[in-house]
């Protein structure tokens, strides 16, 4: 690619956190890797905090350092705006970028509520008509070896969709001594578990089949329902103070696809030994997929029409070139790891954008899975009780 005559995309980030360090170095790596038909250029990150925001654009890449998100949007350099905030934050900046005219990418879970969404998808819906697109991040969508499931299913490799079960496995909050943080405050993080890592097993099984959730049962626990706060102040009194947790430490809950299949699903952050385990089995008609996030280079296909003689699962390394996106990368056998979903998600948001054509996952597609995940919330409420993934009535007054 030759840099000097290719248009510049000029993106912007919101926040400069765990995910904003992933994102920072997607779009460095992004345009050294891949030939892409926008060049990115990292104008500027935003932050609340000057000398922390300053330090963060060095440190992450950024050319400048802003501490007002509404600055962004005012900058003629700036394209895109990318939003690593907490969910509390991603219905205001969302909308007010897009309605800038900033192409956007949001985070996930899309928003905390129903209704905060339902408010950026309609926002996204309008800018689209100007050419502006959105698009939420579901990064594990774009591990090769997730990608490769989902061209598998939808080739008819397995069959008629009949069972899937997805898990999503942390243990970072296991010690009942850990300390507070905003993925633990339900004002800031909208859900627990549920929401920061349940909507990824919904959004990959959905993805992967091809179908959506059309109904789910669940129950919802706290563990610890008080944690320590203030973490690294030495007095005594603040050493001793504990704060509520007002979010699930898990999840539990199972559904109707609209294929017709089932699907059971859990998220928890109290599985010791387990650090990024999200996995995914999907059991159909003619055979079965499976994958793991902690082994995320490998795919396991099993073909029932095979002789029973030899059948068994089969091992695929997606690490060929002809597994999608790895042509870019390293030689067959050399494997990628959590960042690169990051890039490629970089990679295609760039090429929509380019194209004028929409991104997926769009923002209607982040609707939809906050509307599953909501419905597991009324589920677990009620006893956990049926309830049908729809839009909500709103409540009258």
């Amino acid at each position: 690619m030759d840099q000097q005559h290719t248009a510049a995309l000029g993106v912007a980030m919101v926040g400069y956190g765990f995910m904003g360090a992933a994102h920072s170095q997607a779009w460095r790596v992004a345009p050294r890797f891949f030939d892409l038909p926008l060049e990115p250029r990292m104008v500027a990150v935003a932050g609340r905090t000057a000398s922390a925001i300053e330090e963060a654009a060095r440190r992450l890449g950024w050319a400048a350092a802003e501490t007002d998100w509404r600055r962004l949007l005012e900058r003629d350099d700036v394209d895109l705006v990318d939003i690593c905030t907490p969910g509390s934050t991603h219905a205001e900046i969302a909308v007010a970028a897009l309605e800038a005219g900033k192409h956007v990418l949001c985070e996930k879970p899309l928003a905390n509520t129903v209704a905060e969404a339902e408010a950026m998808a309609a926002a996204a819906a309008a800018a689209a008509a100007h050419g502006i697109q959105a698009m939420v991040g579901f990064t594990y969508r774009r591990v090769p070896a997730v990608a490769l499931a989902r061209q598998l299913v939808a080739e008819g490799r397995i069959g008629t969709v009949r069972q899937v079960r997805a898990q999503y496995l942390q243990d970072w909050i296991a010690d009942e001594e850990a300390p507070l943080s905003w993925r633990l405050d339900r004002q800031m993080a909208g859900s627990g578990a549920l929401g920061d890592i349940g909507a990824h097993a919904v959004d990959l099984a959905q993805h992967v089949t091809g179908e959506l959730l059309t109904g789910v049962s669940g129950l919802l626990e706290t563990f610890v329902p008080e944690r320590p706060v203030a973490p690294g102040l030495s007095d005594d009194a603040a050493a001793a103070r504990r704060g509520p947790v007002t979010v699930d430490d898990a999840a539990v809950f199972f559904g109707r696809l609209s294929g017709g299949g089932v699907a059971t699903f859990e998220a928890t952050r109290f599985a010791w030994g387990r650090k990024n385990a999200l996995r995914i089995e999907v059991n159909g008609s003619r055979g079965s997929l499976a994958f793991d996030f902690e082994d995320m280079n490998v795919l396991q296909y099993f073909d029932a029409t095979e002789d029973a003689r030899l059948a068994g699962f089969r091992r695929i390394l997606v690490t060929e070139p002809q597994h999608p996106w790895v042509s870019a990368w390293w030689p067959a056998g050399h494997g990628l790891g959590y960042e690169h979903g990051f890039v490629h998600q970089a990679v295609d948001l760039v090429r929509a954008i380019a194209s004028g054509t929409a991104p997926s996952p769009t923002f209607a597609d982040g609707l939809q899975v906050q509307q599953v995940l909501s419905a597991v919330e009324r589920s677990a409420q009620a006893d956990s009780r049926w309830v049908v993934v729809a839009p909500e009535t709103p409540k009258e007054d």
